[in-house]
């Protein structure tokens, strides 16, 4: 059985180069035609010796993910359904905008989170990715998308782990993919422009200060405990009081010097004045930096929610910002092919 060299990052990539017999540099010289140049085919790599072409062409392969189906919104926006076999489909989403391109990357089939919100969590959880697998979105849409704008220059700017599943409840295919992003034989992404997105997985969040520390995305939903145990429920396991001390430890490795919060905005629901006075007394109390980012809720049948009034949500996001906490409302892209974050 050979293997997929997008699995690696680069150390796991020299350690597979070792068992061919093969130096260090190799790999690194491996690692830039996979991913800075998009090879799929051995013989292209002219650079490399014939005798280790032919090895890899026995031990290895590079293989994507079959696209399903690839969308266009009339903003720019792309969604590709990639098919991981079984039955089972991922989405990524290509945002692009005025100062920086983003691909939004999933990181499981299904979610087991269960958020009461998210249409991802309504199918339940099938299975987690491989490194390779997470990897070969971007890698995917990194040269289609040179190739579909007629350029050599990188094209994805950031990458956000806020498609389908919850990260770091994929611990350990997600940090090797991470440390492909940021490689700079590979994508050569800023940890400034990496963004981890979590329900609040307060070990893994430890853990990924650690050992890779990128930016950081909280999905907060809720000022109070009685009301995150309904919408998020891994709230139960690890409440609001641990997950913001959580959020302060990570502050101490973390590449910004502030935490996101994400809020989605629920009709009647998260969205009285009251839930913002709410939140901006818990972020005081626990002295935490942080932004916030409201999100326009995006209806599906299944969830029995509906999306906060404009004016409500430019209300709560005026106390937020009154009480000197950095606010924003999230534009919404691409609901025109149901890309729009929560679909």
């Amino acid at each position: 059985m050979t293997v997929n060299l997008l699995d690696f990052d680069l150390e796991g990539l020299a350690a597979f180069c070792e068992t061919l017999g093969e130096k260090r540099f190799r790999a690194t010289q491996l690692f830039r035609w996979i991913h800075q140049r998009g090879a799929t085919d051995f013989d292209q790599m002219t650079d490399l010796a014939k005798s280790l072409r032919g090895k890899l062409q026995t031990a290895a392969r590079i293989q994507g993910l079959s696209v399903i189906t690839q969308q266009e919104s009339a903003d720019g926006t792309i969604k590709w359904l990639f098919d991981v076999g079984g039955g089972n489909a991922v989405e990524s989403v290509f945002i692009p905008e005025d100062d920086r391109a983003t691909l939004c990357i999933s990181s499981q089939a299904g979610c087991a989170v269960g958020c009461r919100f998210c249409s991802t969590g309504h199918q339940g959880f099938s299975r987690n990715l491989t490194t390779g697998e997470i990897v070969a979105q971007l890698w995917f849409a990194e040269h289609f998308l040179r190739r579909h704008l007629d350029t050599s220059e990188r094209v994805i700017s950031n990458v956000v782990m806020m498609g389908m599943g919850e990260p770091l409840q994929n611990y350990s295919a997600l940090v090797p993919a991470l440390r492909t992003m940021l490689d700079d034989h590979a994508y050569g992404l800023s940890r400034r422009r990496v963004t981890v997105s979590t329900s609040g997985v307060v070990p893994m969040m430890d853990r990924l200060g650690e050992d890779c520390p990128v930016a950081l995305a909280v999905s907060l939903h809720a000022p109070n405990d009685a009301l995150r145990d309904n919408l998020v429920p891994l709230n139960r396991k690890y409440p609001l009081a641990e997950l913001l001390d959580a959020c302060n430890r990570y502050l101490a490795h973390a590449p910004r010097d502030f935490i996101t919060f994400e809020y989605c905005m629920l009709d009647g629901v998260n969205d009285q004045p009251e839930h913002a006075r709410q939140l901006v007394e818990l972020v005081r109390t626990h002295g935490i930096s942080c932004k916030f980012n409201l999100i326009p809720f995006n209806p599906f049948p299944a969830s029995g929610l509906l999306r906060s009034p404009q004016p409500r949500v430019l209300a709560f996001a005026k106390t937020l910002s009154e009480a000197g906490l950095v606010t924003t409302v999230r534009k919404t892209r691409g609901d025109d092919i149901d890309a729009a974050c929560g679909q």
